[in-house]
């Protein structure tokens, strides 16, 4: 009788756990597909309600500084409260943002909007990518990486093409878009609110949000190579962001929001299928691989007369190209090289270093 019923909630605890990991993932892509489906209309507002470029990349900025500012001060929070409350105010975060931006006609609103979702894209980076990490099943291996990294390209890849096909095709076009995602995000939260806590609460909530940083020693000196690969990618990433609605227009002559939603796909989507195939790399090789792609796909941009704006963006990937490629190594082999120098001294120098 009691094997019968522990062998009963090990199936229901496997069950809940693999609930959490839905709702994680629904959750993690509905946050994403709200940012990215405000890019297509950027176009929209420019036409309809004289928005500049300027005004435009005024939202990417206050969009990146209320990620950027979350992460660093909120990042930990998840840890000490749970999973699902700050999963749960990442959801409302982004439906706020949702509303403001249903009536758009003035910048400060839009840029409140990508504000608000700001916030809760660093809540949910956290939050949402820690109960993925928490939830997921051991088998198989990779599924964990792929859904806790890959999840969020691909959300901004379905929001931004979704968004430009409503916008293009359907009814109200300023608005359908905003309430299928307010309808998805209120779906995202009614999963996390059915689904088990993953986390243990714990003491120190407040002392967490003091920002720290930290990098392990023994991969310290490989910080300045990824440093160079993610200020290239992520770079490249807020000018596409802000500027591709209107490279759309001025360089391929169509103002269509379904074309800027799948060229923007274009460039968040492919990390989707380039995160698989990395990890069949080591760290060094995937890097200067990736770098080495990431280089030449921008050196296609050369067939069309792009603003001179993208080559500041060209030469920031030349330079983070030639860093990775000459400056990456794999932590393994780092630490094991290290090991070997020191177990090499002798006995007196190590004890002198130590003093």
């Amino acid at each position: 009788m009691h094997d019968t019923a522990s062998v009963t909630d090990s199936v229901c605890g496997v069950g809940r756990r693999r609930l959490a990991f839905f709702s994680a993932v629904v959750s993690l892509m509905a946050v994403f597909a709200a940012v990215g489906a405000t890019i297509p209309l950027f176009n929209v507002y420019r036409a309809e309600d004289g928005f500049s470029n300027a005004g435009i990349s005024i939202t990417v900025v206050a969009y990146s500084a209320a990620t950027l500012a979350t992460l660093l001060f909120l990042g930990r929070l998840s840890g000490h409260v749970g999973r699902r409350p700050i999963s749960i105010a990442s959801l409302s975060a982004l439906l706020l943002g949702c509303l403001l931006l249903l009536d758009v006609h003035e910048i400060g609103t839009l840029i409140a909007g990508r504000f608000m979702m700001g916030l809760g894209a660093g809540l949910a980076s956290s939050g949402l990518t820690s109960y993925i990490v928490d939830a997921a099943p051991s088998r198989p291996a990779w599924l964990t990486s792929v859904a806790s990294s890959q999840t969020v390209m691909l959300g901004l890849s379905v929001g931004a093409i979704a968004s430009g096909a409503l916008v293009q095709y359907g009814p109200w076009p300023r608005e359908l878009i905003y309430v299928v995602v307010i309808a998805l995000l209120l779906l995202s939260v009614a999963l996390v609110v059915v689904s088990p806590e993953t986390a243990t609460p714990a003491p120190g909530a407040w002392r967490s949000l003091r920002p720290r940083v930290g990098v392990p020693v023994r991969v310290r000196r490989l910080l300045p190579v990824a440093a160079a690969v993610f200020l290239a990618t992520w770079a490249a990433g807020a000018f596409y962001q802000a500027f591709v609605p209107a490279l759309v227009e001025e360089q391929l002559h169509t103002r269509s929001t379904l074309v800027i939603g799948v060229v923007f796909a274009a460039y968040m989507g492919a990390s989707v299928i380039g995160a698989p195939l990395g990890g069949r790399f080591t760290p060094a090789s995937a890097q200067r691989l990736g770098m080495i792609s990431f280089l030449a796909a921008g050196q296609l941009t050369s067939t069309l007369s792009l603003p001179q704006i993208s080559l500041g963006y060209g030469a920031l990937a030349l330079a983070s190209a030639l860093f990775t490629v000459l400056g990456a190594r794999d932590p393994h082999v780092t630490a094991l090289a290290n090991g070997k120098k020191s177990r090499s001294r002798p006995l007196g120098r190590r004890g002198a270093d130590h003093s």
